[in-house]
């Protein structure tokens, strides 16, 4: 095994699903007009020879094909709001307590690797409205927060937190066009903070890259290093994300080192982004010290068998209001119309209440144009702080510790417990300024929008 190139590089975005959330802005509008102006597919490569024969000869789609085929699309466009959230966040929990500290290394940057298992749900999730959040509350002892923070550019930020670590991120994408297929360079940074040591990590991930957007068979693949940094000892990991050759050869396939801070090798790191990641001790020349084994450090969990959506258990629960907590946001993704139309099986309907939010979007940034005011998110503050990536420089959103409050009061407060159909009627609502009654219906019921802002 050869020693990837080492490479120093800050940030990371962590929301992989969320890398497509925007690509319809990205590219040319006939390109769009394939995509359903923001549905990518993404189609497993692996296959025979006669069916990627069959696809590769198809050629353009004519405009009557095209609109068939996103018609077919909306039924597996799920309600995914995950996009930023951590399935396996107690990998960070293990490298808190870990002494070792390599090993601590191998538990965190599996935690990043198995954010790529996404890559198995072949549909992306509605664009994020400017303003939308999500939460989470005391899931397993960790509390989340998203918060669309830009629409142009989209941008993202999150915090979540528990007893073991803090973990913040701003996300930002820049795209490059190339024809039939598309780049994607996560310009973002992440910073997570492991409590028991106080080791503060850096993550930057390979760009993306997706494939045969016009002919043949669309995939997308992430071929190059990621590299996890210790910024608190200098120790590091840089993986290498093998390139998807031709009938799949490759896909899935990760490996690399851990490495001191004198850039020495210490543990061999391999596995597959959708199935496990494991660890060995290596002499300097990288290869395995005699008489050890490979150790298991990760293993994705059990999805459910066919899922419409090809979530796992955790997406499924999380999306849930069951999971809700009391005095939900109105701003929260659970409560959209056009994804709770969606999950009901009413595609004319979550068409028409998606085009009713993007719209409203729009009046809502005219709005802010003539009173010459700038959108300030609630949850999130632009810092002065300007970091430097391997794709550009980032302007970074820091958490402001609102919502730390705002969830202390609803806490220590004695209103009665809300129930899932009272959260049901919330109404979803980002907006940042008033605007007439407008009829929604959510559910069963038929709900006016609130006439006043999300402020508290």
């Amino acid at each position: 095994m050869t020693h990837p190139e080492i490479k120093r590089g800050r940030g990371f975005f962590a929301g992989i699903t969320s890398r497509f959330s925007h690509l319809g802005t990205a590219v040319h509008s006939k390109v769009t007009s394939l995509l359903g102006h923001e549905g990518l597919e993404v189609v497993n490569p692996e296959g025979g020879q006669e069916d990627v024969e069959a696809e590769a000869t198809r050629g353009r789609f004519r405009h009557e094909d095209r609109e068939s085929y996103w018609k077919i699309m909306h039924k597996y466009i799920g309600s995914d709001v995950t996009s930023m959230l951590m399935e396996y966040s107690y990998l960070l929990d293990m490298a808190d307590e870990c002494e070792d500290p390599y090993v601590k290394m191998v538990y965190a940057v599996s935690w990043a690797v198995s954010v790529y298992y996404g890559y198995k749900r072949p549909w992306k999730p509605f664009n994020p409205i400017l303003g939308e959040t999500y939460e989470m509350v005391d899931h397993n002892g960790l509390t989340f927060l998203s918060e669309q923070v830009s629409h142009h550019p989209p941008m993202s930020s999150g915090h979540a937190e528990n007893s073991h670590f803090s973990y913040d991120v701003t996300s930002k994408l820049r795209t490059k066009f190339l024809g039939n297929s598309v780049d994607i360079y996560p310009v973002g940074r992440t910073r997570v903070v492991l409590k028991k040591s106080g080791d503060i990590l850096d993550l930057v991930p390979p760009p993306t890259k997706a494939h045969n957007l016009i002919f043949g068979r669309t995939f997308v693949d992430s071929p190059g290093d990621m590299v996890l940094t210790n910024l608190t000892t200098g120790d590091k990991v840089v993986l290498y994300f093998h390139p998807c050759g031709w009938f799949g050869k490759g896909r899935y396939e990760v490996d690399g080192y851990v490495y001191s801070k004198d850039e020495e090798p210490k543990l061999l790191v391999t596995g597959k982004w959708n199935t496990s990641m494991s660890y060995q001790p290596c002499d300097e020349e990288g290869e395995p010290l005699p008489g050890t084994d490979l150790k298991e450090a990760w293993r994705v969990a059990d999805a459910p068998k066919h899922d419409k959506f090809q979530y796992t258990h955790f997406a499924h629960r999380i999306n849930s209001f069951e999971t809700a907590p009391q005095g939900l946001l109105p701003s929260d993704s659970r409560l959209r119309p056009d994804r709770y139309a969606l999950e009901m099986g009413d595609m004319s309907k979550a068409g028409s209440e998606k085009s009713r939010l993007e719209e409203r979007q729009r009046s809502e940034k005219r709005h802010r144009e003539e009173k010459q005011v700038e959108f300030k998110p609630r949850w999130f503050d632009l810092t002065e702080e300007v970091t430097s990536t391997p794709w550009g420089d980032l302007e970074v959103y820091k958490y402001n510790g609102k919502y730390t409050e705002h969830r202390k009061l609803l806490d220590n407060s004695d209103t009665d417990k809300t129930n899932i159909e009272q959260l049901k009627s919330i109404i979803f609502n980002p907006w940042q300024f008033d605007s007439p009654a407008d009829h929604v219906p959510h559910g069963n019921q038929v709900l006016a929008v609130k006439s006043k802002s999300t402020s508290l």
